[in-house]
């Protein structure tokens, strides 16, 4: 995972994409290519409901574990040195809030989605969830580059 980070971080700043654009376009598909296609491989064995479970679980272990295990580590190691100011990772997203309502309204469309097709995963159903994919993606840039402004 270093490797691929500072794959896509040297990428982003040769071509002159910034690191945000980086981590939700490049980073997010190169980490959710290899469970689409597990979740790919149960469904054609008839276990939609594993599919939908594995790719939702991976996404709670992502921002459960995945996130705040290296904030403590840094934190704990951080804190061992006297300076105070060490002992914190500051966030430095003015858009976050935004990020994250988008993403809390896509999640409900999701559910919304799944539960007006009778818990049946279909063609039209993946049509809805590419779409949210790419205006998730898309107000990400458009944030990222200033065209909305918040």
């Amino acid at each position: 995972s270093y490797f691929m980070v500072w794959m896509a971080d040297s990428i982003g700043v040769t071509l002159g994409i910034p690191v945000p654009v980086m981590g939700v376009t490049i980073l997010a598909a190169g980490t959710s290519i290899p469970d689409a296609l597990s979740s790919l491989a149960v469904a054609k064995r008839g276990f939609g409901d594993m599919a939908v479970s594995s790719s939702i679980g991976s996404n709670v272990f992502d921002i459960t574990v995945g996130l705040p295990v290296p904030w403590m580590l840094w934190c704990l190691f951080a804190s061992l040195d006297d300076d105070p100011t060490n002992d914190q990772i500051n966030i430095e997203s003015e858009t976050l809030w935004l990020s994250v309502s988008t993403l809390l309204l896509m999640l409900f469309v999701t559910v919304l989605s799944i539960h007006l097709g009778h818990w049946r995963l279909s063609a039209n159903l993946s049509i809805i969830l590419i779409v949210l994919y790419f205006v998730f993606v898309a107000e990400a840039l458009l944030l990222e580059y200033d065209v909305i402004k918040v």
